[in-house]
């Protein structure tokens, strides 16, 4: 296997992205592409991302299976510049990862074994029934989960009389409304709860596009799909269910 990526920018910013719910994942090389789905240790999120073959200028592989610890990946990644371009070639139980600018820098990387569950996303999401989505501004999505940490430690998705609510309430409570005009609503009125910790990692990856898709339905999980240049990054979220006190 080696591929060479002239913008390694978006495969290192993908990799910060993962690795705040993850510490090892199985990075997935074949004919279409990279790709990782991973679900956190607490089985509350899952993330899925793709990097095309057609984002990379050099492509030789067959069907791979890296396992790599992201915190190790994540430091080598960082040590690209802004005019670097990066090749990666597996030998035998590691990979050879080169940073191409001025000069070349060679790094090792051990893969390793992991022992969690294999997941297919595709998979997982086809089970899965979302009655509402909403492409809103990414800005707008950030700020309004931004807006809801600041009184609790959940927040509402909800769609109400054709509009999407995102509220929080807590002794205090925050609470942003989009009509038509400024998301993109097909929706049905429903209402889900989602843990403000997890979103807030996932709004981090909103800041590579100017829109994020939200699916969801009520009291069920959250789906996150952020689409940027040459890549695709989708969160997946169990909703928080509410009891009564």
């Amino acid at each position: 296997m080696l591929v060479k990526l002239e913008k390694p920018a978006l495969l290192s910013r993908a990799i910060e992205l993962i690795s705040e719910l993850v510490t090892e994942v199985r990075i997935k090389v074949n004919e279409f592409g990279m790709s990782i789905t991973a679900m956190d240790p607490a089985n509350v999120s899952m993330v899925g991302f793709k990097l095309p073959r057609t984002a990379f200028s050099q492509y030789e592989t067959g069907h791979e299976i890296l396992g790599v610890n992201l915190d190790n990946l994540k430091r080598i990644l960082k040590r690209c510049g802004a005019g670097s371009s990066i090749i990666i070639e597996k030998n035998e139980n590691h990979l050879a990862i080169n940073i191409i600018d001025k000069i070349r820098r060679s790094f090792t990387l051990s893969l390793i074994e992991i022992e969690s569950e294999d997941i297919d996303f595709n998979e997982k999401i086809a089970r899965m029934e979302f009655s509402s989505r909403v492409e809103i501004n990414s800005a707008d999505l950030i700020n309004s989960i931004d807006d809801c940490a600041v009184v609790s430690d959940a927040c509402a998705f909800a769609i109400r009389d054709g509009k999407f609510i995102i509220e929080a309430k807590g002794i205090d409570s925050a609470k942003a409304e989009f009509s038509g005009d400024e998301a993109d609503i097909h929706a049905e009125d429903c209402r889900a709860k989602y843990s403000l910790e997890y979103l807030q990692k996932f709004a981090k990856a909103s800041k590579l596009a100017d829109k994020t898709i939200l699916n969801f339905a009520d009291d069920h999980p959250l789906r996150m799909d952020v689409h940027a240049d040459h890549m695709e990054i989708s969160f997946v979220l169990a909703p928080r269910v509410e009891t009564e006190d």
